[in-house]
């Protein structure tokens, strides 16, 4: 509450610090409320959204933003539904979801466009493509089994005999030189690193699983009602993820992250960064020429059409109501 009315209180001067070191940028004398919840506890998967708090950025846009993190038992789209939340951080496959279930929702934004999960098995022990794992006994969770399962089994002729639970342990995986579990890029592989393992990754986006992720998902009504606040937070956003990628002033962001999230630590918030730029998590593809966030029709119809086959999602299904291009794709942070 502090923190918000200090922020409240220096619009009114209307005058901000910008994020360029020693530029003042005039901003609306009253600020624009925007609530955005993500969708785990804080870290650096999520360092663009904090980036743009801490370097001040949705403020120039006119925007206070309360920043929500997620965690167990928290169901940030139910909170969007029930306009407990204005904008809720999801992925792709929810996107189509919303559509499949005729639910008033809708992306407006990828900040991510590659999909970070991964199958991590151990260096050295024979297993170098998908392929070589086809047969193997593969741990994946609940939700792995309706996302990406489906496409690895379509795609590489997994089957389902192969699966077994994965309960977010790691001892499994550390005590079988043969195990194969999944995990995120950025996350999973720096644990077993840690507890003295040499993981070996397969991005499972370099395979074609083209799934958004990180995207900014939104109530129909909400851009219905306010499109321009909505493109002002998405512009602001996407600086902000510009920025935290590129590694500009991303100190105060990582300060946030620490005091929301006290179980991070930097080791674990530089190896993600690193992570995902090396593999183009954020900037590739679309993004590098449209600007971060980027979307295309293109790339969504090959995604769907990619599940359908897969057995996901039915024929026909109308998923360009899945999104909306409109504010995105115009070159912002570039």
């Amino acid at each position: 509450m502090r923190t918000r009315y200090r922020i409240q209180r220096r619009a009114l001067g209307g005058l901000f610090l910008a994020a360029v070191p020693g530029a003042r940028v005039a901003v609306p004398q009253s600020l624009d409320r925007v609530s955005f919840h993500t969708n785990w506890r804080a870290q650096a998967e999520q360092g663009g959204y904090y980036q743009a708090v801490a370097a001040g950025i949705y403020r120039r846009h006119g925007i206070e933003c309360e920043l929500r993190q997620g965690g167990p038992q928290i169901d940030p789209i139910r909170l969007m539904l029930t306009s407990r939340v204005d904008m809720v951080m999801s992925n792709g496959f929810q996107a189509l979801a919303y559509v499949r279930e005729n639910i008033p929702a809708l992306t407006i934004a990828a900040m991510m466009q590659k999909d970070p999960q991964v199958l991590m098995t151990h260096a050295g022990n024979g297993i170098e493509s998908f392929e070589d794992m086809r047969g193997k006994p593969i741990l994946v969770g609940a939700a792995g089994r309706v996302t990406y399962w489906p496409f690895l089994k379509s795609r590489f002729g997994f089957t389902d005999a192969q699966v077994r639970p994965y309960t977010f342990n790691l001892q499994p995986f550390l005590l079988d030189r043969m195990a194969i579990q999944q995990g995120f890029l950025s996350s999973e592989p720096f644990s077993a690193r840690k507890a003295g393992a040499d993981p070996r990754t397969f991005l499972i986006a370099d395979a074609g699983y083209e799934n958004y992720q990180t995207t900014i998902d939104i109530h129909r009504s909400f851009v219905d009602r306010k499109p321009d606040v909505v493109q002002r937070f998405v512009n602001a956003s996407i600086e902000g993820w510009t920025q935290y990628m590129k590694g500009q002033d991303a100190a105060a962001a990582n300060r946030l992250i620490l005091r929301d999230n006290p179980e991070m630590t930097e080791e674990r918030i530089t190896y993600a960064v690193d992570a995902m730029n090396a593999a183009g998590i954020v900037i590739s593809g679309d993004a590098t020429t449209l600007g971060v966030g980027a979307m295309t029709d293109a790339r969504w119809e090959r995604f769907y059409n990619t599940m359908r086959d897969a057995g996901v999602y039915q024929p026909g299904l109308d998923f360009r109501r899945a999104y909306d291009l409109r504010f995105v794709n115009q070159r912002v942070g570039l």
